[in-house]
């Protein structure tokens, strides 16, 4: 469900840029001169900013109040992705931090991964269905003397999306990526073929991690302790920077992001006894 508000906010944004670049084209030449030169994003911050004043009868201050709205538009758009994908970074963080530990996957893209995973369990028998499920099976093309095979062209298309980003992140990224890619390049295959074998074997790691996820590590211990110091999940919330729920998630031993069960234990046995002033439920300090 929040992989829907952020693909709708995506394209929305999307759309948003088109107006301002069909805007822009037609504008007065004077408004054209002022954001000649600009990024897209530079040019939308400069845009929200801006205060035209005058009669919106003029063509010129009809154009910059429009591109005023449109500019502020965008940057609630963007804060909205952000909040929405500091939500998803949670949930895969919580729930399976190790496929974040993959080269080339963030949150975005973990997230992706989950709900094909989620969607299609009587699909999740071998790599090889699931490389057949996300379209990075070989399929062969080959003809006369020629041996080869083609990109798939089926399967779920977010999920390809999602491998061909990891794919691209190594490939600018990734030394061992950049050398294969080198190597396979000298032997004459094109950049399409040598991408398809770079997301088939990112599916086979994918499929692996993903199949053999880590036990949460047992934290039965915290909430005594956090007990014992006086404190609450909010106080303790607050001092690590996170969610109240994220504290009882590992309290209870539903969460796998060894970093921050790590910091919580740290802290509550680094954290002196303060009083607590129980009629407001705050530390005194």
């Amino acid at each position: 469900m929040i992989r829907t508000a952020r693909s709708s906010a995506m394209k929305a944004r999307t759309a948003l840029l088109n107006q301002i670049s069909g805007a822009l084209a037609s504008a007065p030449e004077q408004v054209r001169a002022k954001y000649r030169g600009t990024s897209s994003e530079g040019r939308v911050k400069t845009m929200a900013v801006s205060r035209p004043a005058g009669d919106p009868a003029d063509p010129v201050v009809a154009t910059l109040l429009t591109l005023r709205r449109l500019g502020a538009r965008h940057r609630f758009l963007s804060d909205e992705i952000a909040e929405i994908d500091a939500e998803l970074a949670f949930i895969v963080s919580a729930h399976a931090p190790e496929i974040l530990e993959v080269n080339g996957v963030g949150a975005v893209v973990a997230s992706q991964l989950l709900v094909t995973f989620g969607d299609n369990p009587e699909r999740m028998v071998s790599e090889a269905s699931f490389a057949a499920l996300t379209g990075v099976a070989p399929v062969p093309a080959s003809s006369g003397k020629t041996s080869r095979y083609r990109l798939s062209r089926g399967g779920d298309r977010e999920a390809n999306s999602s491998l061909y980003r990891i794919v691209q992140v190594r490939m600018s990224k990734d030394k061992r990526t950049r050398d294969y890619v080198a190597k396979r390049t000298e032997e004459g295959k094109s950049k399409k073929e040598i991408i398809r074998c770079l997301k088939r074997y990112v599916a086979r790691e994918i499929y692996r991690v993903m199949s053999n996820p880590r036990p949460a590590p047992l934290t039965n211990d915290l909430r005594s302790l956090r007990l014992a110091l006086g404190l609450t999940q909010v106080m303790v919330a607050v001092a690590l920077g996170t969610w109240p729920t994220a504290i009882s998630r590992i309290e209870r031993g539903n969460c796998r992001d060894l970093q921050v069960i790590a910091e919580y234990r740290i802290w509550l046995e680094n954290e002196p006894k303060k009083p607590i002033d129980k009629d407001r439920n705050i530390i005194t300090i």
